[in-house]
């Protein structure tokens, strides 16, 4: 291929991404729409998670407890935890707090997946609000907001969404949200039946009850590791959206501590996002590859581009300015990064809070869900 077919081809990638991000960034930053709460609002059952994480708790719980929603229970279900999970978590003593205790999860389940499903078993709530025990409420009313923009959704609808990303391990998190945004069609993807397109962030999404136990989503897809977006594409090709908004008003989420942290967390999912198989991973590999890491040495008026879209996309998502002019370094430790991720995989090497949560893929994608 000539380097002038590489760069038309190159053009046309990179102005569809940097089209796609500017169209997201406007939609998302449109006012969301609110329903006003009935006189009886629903009763919320908050579900958090919690393996380890005694530190994060701290933050997280007096943010839910401090919410002005009048009708919400919070369940707090530690799997197994080996630090101050348990007594972090019950000494709060809030009667509308329950703490359960697990010793982790039975063959067949991965952790966080068997604790969610357990915590939906006592479950009162018309909602369910999985909420991963990193994150906090930024204001007492948020939940109401929140709660209030379902309320608004076509049913049947979940709400999920970009919440804001701090913490430690930027060169990385901040792929998350240049992901979703320069990649993904958020307006129009609830128009589109397609699984592929169905989407879903574990950090926070909210559903109603009765399509929640319709499906037992959890108990569906009780071994995946990257559960929220097996999830998300189950729901979809059941005709059910997800309604990604953004939700840094409401939500922040300190994903890691540092760039290791982050490395062994973003190495369990990166691999199994490019499909979770030797073939699929090649592929998108390689594309990738071409797009980001060949293109910008080949073709240097691409890396212009580049920054473009990172900067675009680190600006809506708060992340600090230096993060962005690093972006060549973001995209090298990225790559390494897959590939480390899918050595682990194929190894059945794959290790978070202390527990294997890798297994050897198939050569081909499973078509199953």
């Amino acid at each position: 291929m000539s380097l002038t077919i590489l760069s038309i081809a190159l053009a046309i990638v990179y102005v569809g991404m940097a089209t796609m991000t500017v169209v997201n960034v406007v939609f998302l930053l449109r006012p969301p729409r609110k329903a006003d709460l009935p006189a009886e609002p629903p009763l919320v059952s908050v579900i958090i998670p919690a393996r380890n994480e005694a530190e994060n708790l701290q933050r997280l719980i007096p943010t839910v407890l401090s919410q002005r929603y009048p009708n919400f229970e919070v369940i707090v279900y530690d799997d197994g935890s080996e630090d101050e999970t348990w007594s972090t978590a019950t000494s709060f003593g809030d009667r509308r707090l329950t703490v359960l205790r697990g010793a982790g999860p039975p063959p067949g389940w991965v952790g966080k997946v068997h604790a969610l499903y357990k915590a939906t078993r006592i479950a009162r709530g018309q909602l369910f609000l999985f909420l991963d025990a990193d994150a906090a409420f930024r204001h007492p009313d948020a939940v109401s907001n929140l709660v209030r923009r379902f309320l608004d959704l076509p049913s049947p609808s979940l709400l999920s969404g970009l919440p804001r990303l701090r913490g430690g391990g930027q060169l990385l998190v901040s792929f998350i949200t240049f992901a979703l945004l320069a990649l993904y069609p958020t307006p129009i993807a609830p128009r589109i039946r397609h699984r592929l397109l169905g989407i879903l962030n574990g950090q926070f999404w909210l559903i109603d009850r009765g399509l929640y136990l319709r499906y037992e989503p959890h108990q569906a897809h009780s071994n995946e590791v990257l559960e929220d977006v097996i999830i998300g594409r189950f729901f979809k090709g059941q005709g059910i959206t997800t309604r990604m908004q953004n939700l840094r008003h409401e939500l922040d989420v300190w994903m890691y501590r540092d760039l290791g942290d982050a490395w062994q967390g973003f190495r369990k999912n990166a691999y199994l996002v490019w499909g979770g198989t030797v073939v699929t991973f090649l592929l998108s590999m390689s594309l990738l590859g071409a797009v980001f890491l060949a293109g910008p040495i080949l073709v240097p008026w691409t890396l212009g581009a580049i920054y473009f879209i990172k900067i675009t996309t680190d600006r809506f998502a708060g992340v600090p300015f230096w993060v962005s002019l690093l972006a060549p370094v973001s995209f090298v430790l990225a790559a390494i990064l897959q590939f480390d991720s899918a050595l682990g995989h194929w190894s059945g090497r794959v290790k978070w809070k202390g527990r294997e949560v890798g297994r050897r893929p198939p050569l081909v994608p499973n078509t199953d869900h």
